[in-house]
């Protein structure tokens, strides 16, 4: 990227976004619960042209599968030699893996939770639109104003 360019957002083609959703194993699943947003983080992993996730029983397994629902996963990374940033969104539904030849299909995909526990759950997101853009980090000094830095009161 040159210079001129650096400061404004490219929008990344469709094989680069899946290239950069395969480089991490972390996005955030936005899901409607109850009627309002909510998001989680997943680790999740590339499978065909779908992103796979464990999970347990509970909110976001109800509120990801549930219905129509729609959910969108976003991912998003640094490049710290570079200092390009990228995200990407993943946009579509979700569904659990039920059969059982998926099931043991799916079981050997390499997806390992931070959080320990029981996460049977196998769930399947298979997108309606994967968008993505890259962005040279701006130096906090660009935007710093004398106010970010001024003196706080303490609280009464």
């Amino acid at each position: 990227m040159s210079n001129e360019s650096s400061s404004q957002v490219q929008n990344l083609e469709h094989h680069e976004c899946w290239a950069l959703l395969r480089t991490v194993s972390v996005g955030r699943l936005a899901v409607l619960a109850d009627g309002r947003p909510d998001i989680f983080p997943v680790n999740y992993t590339v499978d065909g042209g779908t992103l796979v996730f464990r999970t347990a029983q509970g909110t976001k397994l109800s509120a990801a599968t549930g219905g129509d629902a729609a959910v969108a996963v976003e991912a998003d990374g640094v490049d710290p030699d570079t200092g390009l940033a990228w995200s990407v969104v993943v946009k579509g539904t979700a569904a659990l893996v039920k059969s059982t030849e998926e099931v043991l299909e799916t079981s050997r995909l390499y997806l390992f939770p931070w959080q320990s526990g029981r996460k049977d759950a196998f769930v399947r997101v298979t997108p309606d639109s994967v968008t993505g853009r890259r962005f040279k980090v701006t130096d906090p000094m660009t935007w710093w104003t004398q106010i970010n830095g001024s003196a706080r009161t303490a609280p009464e």
